[in-house]
């Protein structure tokens, strides 16, 4: 089964990237230009692609961050502190972001022939994301069938979509994933920031799967005290 992967450079999906590719069914990367306020996820989606020899697709859907306004991703708006699952992470929410993203890959995948298009979607992001939710992959699935009806037959592949974060690094760690050449900080600088929501998220999981973390931290300590602050508001 060839399958187009949806790849943003992060830790999820260049481990899912190093999944499909240990199976032979990675066909192809894409990866998405939506104006957010930096890029260098990118630079590591492409650089995967090269790693696992396969082509790499990047979208120019540049216009559009302007029009989606008002979150943290696009918008000159501070990037919140602390734990992932935190209300004020709402404001990283990107309006139908993967529904867009997805709906042009289903487009390529259906022009190159493939068979599947895959996302690293997971279980961590069901609290902030709605387009993360199974409920949301599950409907996006019958869509594209009805889209595609008598042309192409695609299937949507989330197999992280009820995993947790550390589930995916002990996933990405058995398919030998380099985790050093993946980037999730929110904040775009030259080191991962260690404090913002998905930075915080990220360290957790490296030590919940009991994997060594290679990422370089600004901030390498203060996940535990954003872990602390959270479970004493739950």
């Amino acid at each position: 089964m060839k399958t187009a992967l949806v790849c943003s450079g992060g830790l999820d999906s260049v481990s899912l990237a190093h999944v499909l590719a240990a199976q032979g069914r990675l066909a192809r990367i894409v990866s998405f230009d939506y104006g957010q306020r930096h890029r260098k996820e990118l630079d590591f989606a492409r650089d995967c692609a090269a790693r696992l020899a396969v082509p790499f697709h990047l979208v120019d859907l540049s216009g559009l961050g302007a029009a989606l306004s008002g979150s943290a991703l696009t918008d000159d708006v501070a990037v919140p502190d602390g734990h992932y699952a935190e209300e004020t992470m709402r404001v990283t929410v990107v309006p139908n972001r993967n529904a867009i993203m997805l709906s042009v890959a289903f487009g390529i995948a259906a022009a190159q022939g493939d068979d599947a298009v895959a996302a690293a979607v997971h279980g961590g992001d069901h609290f902030i994301y709605p387009d993360c939710r199974p409920g949301f992959t599950d409907a996006f699935a019958a869509m594209q069938r009805a889209a595609l009806e008598g042309y192409a037959e695609i299937a949507l592949e989330v197999p992280f979509v009820h995993a947790t974060k550390a589930d995916i690094v002990t996933a990405g760690a058995a398919a030998g994933t380099p985790f050093a050449r993946t980037w999730s900080c929110y904040k775009g600088g030259d080191r991962h920031c260690g404090r913002c929501g998905t930075c915080v998220e990220r360290r957790e999981a490296f030590h919940l799967a009991g994997v060594a973390d290679p990422t370089d931290y600004a901030d390498p300590d203060y996940w535990r005290a954003a872990l602390a602050a959270h479970a004493g508001g739950a």
